[in-house]
């Protein structure tokens, strides 16, 4: 594993995109968008896959939900991007049907179980997702 694909991964060209979603067709909608623009789609069902996923193929940019079959497997994904080296610098847009204040709470909870406040994400998508305005995030995130 590079250890330095969290650092600016985004930045040197990382083409891939980790699509995290426990739902099949939101999985098929999220990989559509992002091959249309030019990217390779990464697909994960879990949070447990999304990890090792990134470990195996690092990723430039993440799409997380949140919402999976266990109720914390998203924030736990989402923490462990969050506070791994590795993984720390990859932007992640978080895709979920809760809305963004329930999960910047939770996040904010997780801070004094670690010891230190987690960063939010670098966008935050309510679902279903306008394909325009993720293209957009997604471009302007991987920008050089």
């Amino acid at each position: 594993m590079n250890a330095g694909c969290g650092s600016g991964a985004s930045k040197m060209g990382n083409r891939k995109i980790l699509v995290v979603d426990d739902e099949r067709d939101m999985r098929i909608y999220l990989s559509t968008i992002v091959e249309t623009m030019g990217y390779e789609p990464l697909v994960a069902e879990n949070g447990e896959q999304a990890v090792l996923g990134a470990q195996k193929t690092p990723p430039g940019l993440i799409l997380l939900d949140i919402m999976m079959p266990k109720i914390e497997d998203g924030i736990r994904a989402y923490q462990r991007f969050k506070t791994d080296q590795q993984f720390s610098r990859i932007p992640i847009i978080v895709l979920s049907a809760i809305a963004q204040k329930t999960f910047l709470h939770a996040i904010r909870v997780l801070g004094p179980q670690i010891g230190y406040p987690l960063p939010g994400p670098q966008a935050y998508v309510e679902k279903p997702p306008d394909a325009d305005e993720l293209g957009r995030l997604i471009r302007n995130l991987l920008a050089p």
